[in-house]
């Protein structure tokens, strides 16, 4: 028995044993699982702690610095009003259309006007300047016979010396994103608006700490019966996270994202400046690649309104399409937009946040969308061009694109529109391979108000009128002209020149022998004939007779780079020159001798109003007075009787302008330059691949400026010559002093004192009879 028991007892520690051990492999297991757990939470719980803290730098950072890269916003010129301004009342009707503003039946809101005929009543805007602001104000305006005859306030009549409208917008300088907003700050937001804005996005906005529980449960049990993500319970704090941070792409991991950093943007910023924020930053359209982000731009976008401006019914149409811009796009689908705006104003009575009356009315309401949205894009190209190149000289692309920088041009619009259409009208009659380019300018100012890069003005690329360099031809035979007439004590305009031919050997031994146009020869022939009639043959002997380096001095001073060394040929166009640079050159001519750098910007400020640089004119003295005067006599005549004349079928005959026709060899490139006292046009016509047109500078280019002037309200030149000028009679034969009475002779202006003293045979005879009828009216007397 004892034995027994000793076995038993035997048998049971060997199991003990067995079991121990057992038990010891299982309890290293456990605790094995329990390490590995617990590092794989810790893991995850760094991992998240350091994802967070980046998620956390990620909404501090851009929240704090500079949360939108915003566009440069590009303006036309303000025109300036005043009595006697030269504008036409079509002509102020484009001005008006070009700024944004609206016809209407009544001016009774800024932005609106009513027109008569020639009577306008004008509720312009208010606006600030670089110089100022100014406030909205109605004004009443009469135009009569191309002028503003009368300016007053609307009801008072109290009469107003000078405004100026707030300027048209003409263009955009985009982030890389091509993102577009005009920010508001909420307390300029109507609280109607933020009150359908909670009552449809986020009724507990002022609540919740960035997520709503009940709304993701009730988000996840849809997801869950529809077995993908089909709603996202977001707050508006969420919404604006996915906007401002992330992505549209729905899945789980962008979801936490979107969670914790709504969390973390409430636990830093209030709910004022997040509210704010979302008002800049919700999607709310597209224009072509431009997206429309932000209340404030979307009323200019949909309504041509400030957005302080939006009836009830506008701000719940607004309202409703931030479930989904594109459904509910007002102007594809009026029916659908209008169902969603009416049940956001339902939802505003029900919240109590509009009353019932204010409700019904605006529900009855049409949609008062803008038939086609306003111009997003620049819609003039080529003159963006020139700003742009004229901003890179201050300022960095960067900056350009992201700044929210405003930038006020020299831009006109109703100078442009004539320009486009004197331009496509024109080439409409020619090949398809004939392209054109013009610049217009301000005489007074040297403003760029009017610039076109092609036939087909609205389309961005090969830009014409500043890169299209080609030979300008005749266009710088006054500059030749205005050498010799700076020599007023061995030239004046009735000089005789020789069109006998002359012939030019040049270094390398080839000798070259220049032809008039018409093959033919005209004898002896007054400067200014020769001007007139742009004879090549006697412009050549009087540029030899100068010197050739006293014309391209002459050229330089004007504007003109002129290359070395210099050739005769340069005396009869051969250097070549945009349109753009022509118009620098003869604006020197068109001001009288004061050379002025042409501009396109007059003002660049900051978003907040700061001004950053102001573009002011220039002046430099180029040549005297006088001897430019003498010179647009004999342009004037280029005009009343030379290659020129055709200009009067369309500006009358006696158009008061000067002007110049210019051909190049085998008839390739076509030029007209002409000035009145206000405003100088240059023109050029041609071929991208330096092919013949068929077209002189007569047939081509001046069509083109005659239509374009015959539209433009401009002042003619005045008689009037300077102080130092005097009128003379000139033998036309001889070049010698006459008198009126004489056969053949010409009354031209001289510089006093310069005039020829030899007299002509006619003129010794009369001088003869006259000083003996002096002679015996003093014995009489």
């Amino acid at each position: 028995m004892a034995a027994k028991q000793r076995k038993r007892t035997k048998s049971t520690g060997k199991s003990r044993r067995k079991g121990n051990r057992r038990n010891g492999k299982r309890g290293g297991i456990g605790r094995f699982l329990r390490r590995v757990t617990l590092l794989a939470v810790s893991v995850f719980l760094i991992a998240g702690g350091l994802w967070t803290a980046w998620l956390d730098h990620l909404v501090t950072d851009k929240f704090e610095g500079q949360r939108w890269a915003l566009p440069a916003r590009v303006y036309a010129r303000p025109l300036e009003l005043y009595q006697g301004l030269h504008l036409t009342a079509d002509a102020f009707a484009r001005e008006l259309r070009a700024a944004g503003y609206q016809a209407a039946g009544r001016a009774d809101a800024p932005g609106r006007y009513q027109r008569n005929g020639g009577r306008f009543v004008v509720h312009r805007r208010s606006f600030r300047f670089w110089d100022g602001s100014q406030p909205a104000v109605r004004l009443a305006l009469r135009f009569r016979d191309g002028r503003l005859a009368s300016l007053t306030r609307a009801g008072s009549g109290e009469r107003v010396e000078l405004t100026r409208l707030d300027p048209a917008r003409i263009g955009s300088v985009y982030p890389g994103n091509h993102e577009d907003r005009i920010l508001v700050q909420l307390d300029d937001v109507p609280r109607s608006l933020v009150a359908a804005l909670l009552a449809v996005e986020d009724r507990r906005f002022a609540d919740h700490f960035g997520v709503s529980p009940m709304g993701i449960l009730r988000a996840a049990i849809a997801n869950l019966r529809a077995g993908h993500i089909v709603q996202g319970g977001s707050t508006l704090t969420q919404q604006l996270v996915k906007n401002f941070y992330l992505n549209d792409e729905r899945t789980l991991w962008r979801k936490a994202n979107e969670a914790i950093m709504a969390v973390l943007l409430e636990w830093h910023y209030g709910k004022r400046e997040i509210l704010e924020a979302y008002l800049n930053e919700v999607y709310l359209g597209q224009d072509g690649e431009r997206a429309i982000h932000g209340f404030g731009l979307a009323s200019q976008f949909y309504f041509g309104r400030p957005l302080q401006q939006l009836s009830l019914a506008q701000q719940a149409l607004l309202v409703g399409m931030v479930k989904g811009p594109s459904y509910y796009h007002p102007r594809r689908h009026p029916e659908r937009a209008r169902q969603r705006r009416d049940l956001v104003l339902k939802l505003m009575a029900e919240e109590g946040f509009a009353p019932e009356d204010a409700v019904a009315r605006a529900k009855k309401e049409r949609l008062s969308v803008l038939g086609r949205a306003p111009e997003s894009d620049t819609t003039y190209p080529a003159f963006m061009d020139l700003v742009r190149r004229h901003l890179t000289r201050d300022y960095r692309e960067a900056d350009l694109r992201s700044e929210g920088l405003r930038i006020f041009t020299t831009l006109a619009p109703s100078v442009q529109r004539a320009v486009e259409s004197a331009v496509t009208e024109r080439t409409a009659t020619w090949s398809d391979a004939t392209e054109a380019a013009a610049v217009v300018v301000g005489v007074d100012t040297g403003e760029v108000e009017a610039l076109v890069g092609g036939r087909d003005p609205r389309y961005a690329g090969f830009n014409r009128a500043l890169d299209a360099r080609r030979p300008i031809g005749s266009l710088v035979k006054p500059a030749v002209y205005l050498t010799a007439l700076a020599r007023p004590e061995r030239y004046g305009l009735g000089s005789v020149l020789s069109d006998e031919p002359v012939t030019v050997q040049a270094a390398d031994g080839r000798s070259w022998t220049p032809r008039n146009y018409d093959r033919e020869r005209h004898g002896d022939v007054a400067l200014w004939e020769a001007l007139a009639h742009s004879y090549n043959v006697p412009t050549v002997r009087l540029g030899l007779s100068v010197g050739l380096r006293a014309v391209a001095d002459t050229l330089e001073r004007l504007g003109a780079d002129v290359p070395r060394p210099v050739y005769p040929s340069l005396l009869l166009g051969s250097v070549e020159q945009s349109p753009l640079e022509v118009a620098r050159l003869y604006e020197t001519l068109a001001t009288g001798g004061y050379r002025t750098p042409l501009r396109a910007v007059r003002a660049v400020m900051t978003g907040d109003g700061e001004v950053l640089s102001r573009y002011s004119l220039r002046v430099e003295h180029a040549f005297d007075r006088e001897s430019v005067y003498l010179l647009r006599t004999a342009l004037e005549q280029v005009v009343a009787q030379g290659t020129g004349r055709g200009l009067q079928r369309y500006l009358g005959a006696h158009p008061g302008v000067a002007g110049k026709t210019g051909t190049t060899d085998d008839l390739r490139d076509s030029w007209f330059a002409g000035y009145a006292a206000n405003r100088l046009g240059v023109v050029w016509v041609g071929r991208d691949d330096n092919g013949r047109t068929g077209l002189t500078g007569a047939t081509g280019a001046m069509t083109i400026w005659g239509e374009l002037f015959a539209a433009l309200p401009y002042r003619p030149l005045s008689g009037e010559p300077p102080a130092g000028v005097e009128a003379v009679w000139i033998d036309s034969a001889t070049g010698r002093r006459a008198s009126a009475q004489c056969r053949g002779a010409v009354e031209l202006p001289y510089v006093r004192g310069e005039a020829p003293s030899e007299r002509a045979e006619c003129a010794r005879e009369r001088n003869v009879v006259e000083r003996a009828g002096d002679w015996l009216r003093g014995l009489v007397n």
